[in-house]
C-alpha cells in the first residue's frame, strides 16, 4: 500500500509587490501553487498511491470566488476517478473557508470535521486514518487527546495539523508535543502548518512535517514537495521526500573578494548559478543574492548605486542551464583603503572615517539611532519586512554603515564608477 503525505498547498497565495520587480515572471510564480499541485496527483497516478494525505492549508485564507476551489475539485476528480482517496484537514488559513462548503460533495474526498475527531477505516487497505480540521483560524489547545484509539491490525494515521512545541516563524496553533503524539499508539504522524520539511521522528510512529508544496518567497528556499510512503502490514518499507516545486528559491552568497571589474562578478555569478541548478534544470530559480568581501566594486557601487544589481541581472540573460531570475541584490562589502592611514588626514575624508568608528564603536546605540530617526516613516509593505530596520542584525547595520561611508568617500575623492 502506497499513500502520499502533503501540505500547506496554499492554492494561488497572493504574492503582493511582484509590480515592483523589473522584468519578473510574474506568471510563473503566481501559477506556481497550481502547477506544484498538478505535479503531485501527475505522482500519485504515476506511483499508483491508494491514499493522499493533505494536512491542512489547502488554500491561503478564506476564497473571493469559486475558482481556487473548483480548480481543487478539478485535480481531485482526477485522483478519485482511478480509485485514489483523498483525505483533508483544515488548517489555520483555510479553517473559515465557506466557498469550498457551497460545492457538490465529491466520492472519494473526506474532509475531516472541526466538531470532532474522526476515524476513516479502511479494511481493504488495511488503514485506519484519523484527524481533525480546525474550527476556527486560531487554535489554541492541543487536538491530539480527542483523536480516537487506533484500530487493531490496521496501519493507523494520524492528520494534524500544528505547530508542536513551536516553530520559528509559525503561530503557536494546535501545540503538543512527540511524547503526546506517541502515546496515542499511531504508526504514523501526517503533521502540517510548518513549512520547512522536518522528520520529528523516524519510527514508532513516524512524525514529519513534509514541508509546503510550492515555495512562496525567499524565506522558503530549498526543495520543496511531499513524501511518498509504502507499507507493508503495519510496517513502513520505503519513505522518500520528492520535489514538486515549479520555482525553487535560493539564497546566495557570492564573494567579490579581489574583483575589480563588473564582469569578473558576473561570470563569478554564473559560475554559482551552474552549481545552484545542477539536477533540477527544469524550473525556474528564484535567488536572492548577497554580495560580500572585499572589492573595489564597492567604490563602483557606491558611485552608482544599482550598479551590482544590473550587472548580476544582465549575467542571468544569456544563463542557458536553466531560467534564473534575480529576485534582489544584497551588499555587505568593504573597501580596500588603508583606513589607518586616511584616519589620519585632517580633510573631510579622514573626519568621515573617523567618525564612521565612533559609531561602529557605540554598539546598541547607532540601533536606537536608527530607529528614532527613521520613526516617522510609513511602515513597510509586508512583502519587505525583512527589511524592517528594527530587525535588521548588527552585521546588517556594519554593512550599511560601510556603504554609507562608501558613497560618501565617492563622491569626496570623485571615484569614478
Amino acid at each position: 500500500m502506497k499513500f502520499i503525505h502533503a501540505a500547506d498547498l496554499h492554492i494561488d497565495s497572493p504574492l503582493r509587490g511582484l509590480d515592483r520587480y523589473e522584468g519578473a515572471p510574474v506568471d510563473q510564480l503566481r501559477g506556481a501553487s497550481r502547477r506544484a499541485f498538478i505535479a503531485l496527483v501527475d505522482l500519485a497516478l504515476d506511483e499508483h498511491v491508494d491514499l493522499v494525505v493533505l494536512a491542512g492549508d489547502i488554500f491561503d485564507r478564506d476564497l473571493g470566488d469559486f475558482r481556487a476551489a473548483l480548480f481543487f475539485r478539478q485535480q481531485v476528480i482526477r485522483l478519485t476517478q482511478t480509485g485514489i482517496k483523498v483525505f483533508v484537514v483544515k488548517g489555520n488559513h483555510d479553517a473559515e473557508g465557506q466557498i469550498t462548503r457551497k460545492l457538490p460533495e465529491l466520492d472519494g474526498l473526506h474532509v475531516f470535521s472541526a466538531k470532532a475527531a474522526e476515524t476513516i477505516d479502511l479494511p481493504e487497505l488495511g488503514v485506519a486514518v484519523h484527524g481533525r480540521s480546525f474550527p476556527d483560524r486560531a487554535v489554541p489547545e492541543d487536538l491530539t487527546p480527542s483523536y480516537k484509539n487506533p484500530i487493531p491490525s490496521r496501519f493507523n494515521i494520524g492528520v494534524l495539523h500544528t505547530s508542536l512545541t513551536g516553530r520559528v516563524g509559525h503561530d503557536p496553533y494546535a501545540p503538543t508535543d512527540i511524547a503526546t503524539l506517541s502515546a496515542k499508539g499511531y504508526d504514523y504522524f501526517a503533521l502540517g502548518h510548518v513549512h520547512a520539511r522536518e522528520v520529528v521522528r523516524e519510527a514508532n510512529p513516524r512524525i514529519v512535517f513534509p514541508g509546503n508544496l510550492q515555495g512562496r518567497h525567499v524565506g522558503e528556499t530549498g526543495s520543496k514537495g511531499c513524501e511518498l510512503i509504502e507499507i507493508d502490514g503495519a510496517r513502513i518499507v520505503s519513505a522518500e521526500h520528492v520535489s514538486l516545486d515549479v520555482v525553487r528559491w535560493h539564497q546566495l552568497k557570492l564573494s567579490a573578494d579581489g574583483l575589480t571589474s563588473v564582469n569578473a562578478l558576473a561570470q563569478r555569478f554564473q559560475q554559482e548559478c551552474d552549481n545552484l541548478v545542477v539536477g533540477i534544470e527544469d524550473r525556474l530559480h528564484a535567488v536572492r543574492v548577497l554580495v560580500v568581501g572585499e572589492s573595489e566594486l564597492h567604490q563602483h557601487e557606491a558611485a552608482e548605486p544599482g550598479t551590482l544589481a544590473a550587472a548580476l541581472q544582465a549575467a542571468t540573460q544569456d544563463f542557458a542551464k536553466a531560467p534564473v531570475w534575480v529576485e534582489s541584490v544584497r551588499l555587505a562589502l568593504r573597501s580596500p583603503i588603508d583606513r589607518t592611514a586616511l584616519q589620519q588626514r585632517e580633510d573631510a575624508v579622514g573626519e568621515v572615517l573617523r567618525i564612521v568608528d565612533e559609531m561602529r564603536g557605540q554598539g546598541s546605540g547607532m540601533r536606537e539611532w536608527l530607529l528614532q530617526s527613521l520613526d516617522k516613516l510609513p511602515p513597510l509593505p509586508t512583502d519587505l519586512n525583512d527589511m524592517d530596520p528594527g530587525r535588521l542584525s548588527d552585521v546588517d547595520l556594519d554593512a550599511l554603515l560601510a556603504d554609507a561611508e562608501a558613497t560618501v568617500l565617492s563622491k569626496l575623492t570623485g571615484a569614478e564608477a
